[in-house]
């Protein structure tokens, strides 16, 4: 599957040609705020995560022990045309650990790593510690922080990493890995609820982000997969199929549209419109946390989100 950073090679282009030459981009790559004293002294593991979403949780199981700098934050931002600069070469120059999401969401990680100057970060990919694989015929849908067992997962994977770059602390990982697993069971909980309530009922979706969270809450996507694969992709798609996506509102053949705000275009804004006109409730989710708002507290809004939309 083609998606997200590397489904703009000109941009990757540009990026790495941007860390070569020691040009800066316009997108800034910001460094976490909030960490405590601790974190931000020199006995602190540096940790770089390529978005804010693994960020979050780094600093969930670090807690005051780690120094996380996130290279997409901005909940404004297009992840999909992210240029990378040298602000992030540098950050990943200096990680003991680097937490990328994998299956093709954010190559520009490895092609920085590959052109820099640290030999021994400890890499932890999202999408091979979950196990996740295409089912057959299919391509993987890499988004695996919408999938609850896929995060419980990765928060043991990230655990041992910072346990390997600080042994002192490998005890305190531990625990706060088992303390945020903990937070996941509720949102699972929550998505069983809904299967129960729903299973089977019909949603529409702009791209494949949510899909995990979708399938775990036993609904159906309707949307037609060429126009989803479109818009995952960045092509147009072409009328008839935006006519049969627009028809599963128009027939009231869905009980949501889930709405990516990150991706959006003239082609997802006729379908957001259209649900709107029929009454059908849109959720829209993002592929990075909003502002202010953790992982958890991020997750827990769209998990009631659809369950809201559902019973209306």
């Amino acid at each position: 599957m083609r998606t997200s950073w590397s489904r703009h090679p000109a941009l990757i282009a540009v990026a790495s040609l941007a860390v070569l030459t020691g040009c800066s981009s316009s997108s800034d790559s910001g460094s976490d705020s909030g960490t405590s004293q601790d974190a931000a002294s020199s006995s602190a593991v540096p940790v770089v995560a390529s978005t804010n979403v693994y960020g979050d949780i780094a600093k969930e199981i670090g807690a005051g022990r780690v120094k996380v700098t996130s290279i997409v934050s901005d909940p404004s931002q297009d992840p999909h045309s992210y240029e990378a600069n040298t602000r992030n070469q540098l950050a990943l120059s200096k990680a003991k650990v680097v937490i990328e999401n994998g299956g093709g969401y954010d190559d520009f990680v490895d092609r920085m790593l590959k052109g820099g100057n640290n030999a021994s970060p400890e890499v932890i990919n999202a999408v091979k510690t979950s196990g996740r694989t295409a089912p057959e015929g299919e391509e993987l849908n890499e988004h695996v922080w919408y999938d609850f067992p896929s995060v419980a997962k990765l928060a043991d994977r990230i655990a041992a990493g910072l346990a390997k770059a600080d042994p002192d602390h490998a005890s305190t990982f531990t625990k706060n890995a088992k303390a945020f697993k903990a937070k996941l069971k509720p949102l699972e909980a929550k998505e069983r609820q809904i299967k129960s309530d729903h299973e089977g009922e019909a949603v529409a979706i702009t791209e494949p982000v949510p899909l995990y969270l979708t399938e775990a809450s036993g609904l159906e996507n309707k949307t037609p997969e060429a126009f989803s694969e479109a818009i995952e992709e960045g092509d147009d798609v072409s009328p008839k199929t935006l006519q049969s996506t627009l028809a599963l509102f128009s027939g009231k053949k869905v009980k949501a549209l889930v709405y990516n705000e990150q991706t959006t275009g003239p082609q997802t804004k006729k379908v957001e419109g259209a649900a709107k006109k029929a009454g059908i409730p849109v959720v829209s989710v993002t592929e990075t946390l909003p502002e202010g708002k953790g992982y958890i507290a991020w997750m827990t809004a769209n998990v009631d989100a659809l369950a809201s939309a559902l019973d209306q």
